[in-house]
């Protein structure tokens, strides 16, 4: 009996996929362990491999199609002793996955749980709606695909709730859709994603919160604006404010759809509060650059290491963090999770994007090596090659704007880890030594904590540790 090989889900988020490329054609054979296509996620382009061997007896997914929805059959695999009759008792219909070149409405293409800022906003994850525990059994749910079977009228299991998709009804809670008034284009008139998202375009008006239904009624005179938050601008609204031709719509590819969706969820779920530093940079400068004049050359005069100035905050930050152990947690609903080590993860720039690898066991590794899979993880982010586990995870980051002469800002939290350190530019100013004006290269950080996690002295704790290895770095080399 023919095997489907299945879209597969490359991180716990993933609901949908781009098809990159195949690297077989119908007819080869496979063996377990081959690279049969390319997929690509919203951060990462990811081999698939072959899990058993046969012959490609038919590809079901074009190259290039995008939102094919993870555990959907993207191939047939032949048996041994098995022809393409075989394939004649099974579903070998080809799903109308969308074809990137021919995205026509820029506003309408949202991916999964990615919300626009917009008034009818693309809807923002919860860490709930992250899980989607029941997607594994859904290769027919068609979120992304268009059904052969007609649209019907959704129906109700036997506790009154609607016939739908997770994803569908999350969508439609977050953006307060009535999803039982809607029409499902699923099989046997399922609800998915599609028919909550042409709902919430055509501007179906929004239900009334859940908790309103069980509220006590207003008093008297109470303002009406106080009954529920402004759902703000539609995107119609926003071009129309704009002259036709003023503008060029780019489209949110996967990665803007994510970043949009997790730093959205941070600020509305996690309580920021800001802690900052100033800390000397001369000592660190000097031994940074005596490190670097040390390290052991190749055959071809190459370095064995390059250190800056970030592997030493990366490194301290990492430090810091195992001498104050309760700052090194991760919050849940019913326990804060104390990690043993330090994993930091540091934002490295792409193209229209950000991703942030993760050092892991920062603490315990040498500054070279700290460097050199720092210089790894940014060469290989940039060529969208980091595997999810290289990324997901880590107890803080690290961003540094410090290069592009930034003196101070403050950082957006990457749940969900607890704090961020924000890094500025190392710059000349004055300061005050034994009682008199002298000049140093001070440097400001500014740490972003979960207030959840970590309490006020707790992350001033955590600065206090932080600012003496920076400024003494010799202790992080013992």
């Amino acid at each position: 009996m023919p095997t489907p090989i299945l879209m597969p889900a490359l991180s716990p988020t993933m609901e949908t996929g781009t098809l990159a490329k195949w690297h077989v054609k119908e007819g080869d054979t496979v063996s377990a362990g081959d690279i049969v296509a390319e997929i690509e996620t919203d951060k990462a382009t990811m081999e698939v491999e072959a899990v058993d061997e046969g012959t490609v007896g038919k590809i079901l997914v074009a190259e290039g199609s995008a939102d094919v929805p993870v555990n959907q059959p993207i191939a047939m695999l032949l048996e041994e002793g098995e022809d393409a009759s075989a394939l004649d008792g099974a579903d070998t219909s080809t799903p109308k996955a969308e074809k990137i070149a021919d995205k026509k409405a820029p506003h309408n293409d949202d991916g999964p749980g990615s919300p626009d800022p917009e008034p009818t906003p693309k809807p923002t994850a919860t860490p709930e709606g992250d899980k989607q525990p029941a997607r594994a059994q859904v290769p027919a749910a068609g979120e992304g695909v268009t059904p052969s079977i007609p649209p019907a009228a959704p129906k109700a299991n036997g506790d009154g709730r609607v016939f739908s998709s997770p994803l569908a009804r999350r969508l439609a809670e977050e953006n307060k859709i009535d999803i039982a008034q809607l029409s499902g284009s699923g099989p046997h008139g399922r609800v998915v994603k599609r028919d909550v998202e042409e709902a919430i375009e055509k501007g179906v008006p929004a239900q009334a919160p859940k908790a309103a239904s069980k509220a006590a009624p207003a008093p008297a005179g109470a303002p009406a604006a106080a009954a529920a938050p402004s759902a703000g601008l539609t995107d119609d609204q926003v071009r129309a404010m704009y002259e036709e031709g003023s503008y060029t719509e780019l489209p949110h590819d996967g990665m803007r759809k994510t970043i949009a969706r997790r730093l959205t969820e941070a600020k509305q779920t996690v309580p920021h509060f800001y802690l900052t530093v100033d800390v000397e940079l001369d000592a660190l400068l000097k031994l940074r650059g005596e490190l670097n004049a040390a390290a052991p050359k190749d055959k071809d005069g190459n370095p064995a290491y390059k250190l800056s100035v970030n592997d030493f905050v990366i490194k301290a930050l990492a430090k810091a963090l195992v001498a104050v152990p309760m700052a090194n947690a991760t919050y849940t609903s019913t326990a804060r999770l104390l990690h043993a080590h330090a994993d930091v993860g540091v934002a490295v720039s792409i193209p229209d994007g950000l991703i942030t690898p993760v050092i892991r066991q920062a603490d315990v590794k040498p500054l070279s090596v700290i460097s050199n899979e720092m210089k790894d993880f940014a060469k290989r982010a940039r060529d969208k090659k980091l595997k999810p586990e290289e990324y997901q995870g880590g107890t803080t980051a690290v961003s540094n704007l410090g290069m592009y002469g930034i003196r101070e800002f403050a950082a957006v939290i990457n749940p969900p880890q607890s704090t961020i350190l924000a890094v500025g530019q190392g710059e000349k100013r004055p300061v005050v030594k034994d009682g008199a004006l002298a000049i140093a290269t001070v440097m400001s950080a500014t740490l972003s904590v979960d207030r959840r996690a970590v309490d006020g002295a707790l992350g001033a704790e955590l600065l206090a540790a932080f600012k003496p290895l920076i400024e003494n770095p010799m202790a992080m080399l013992v």
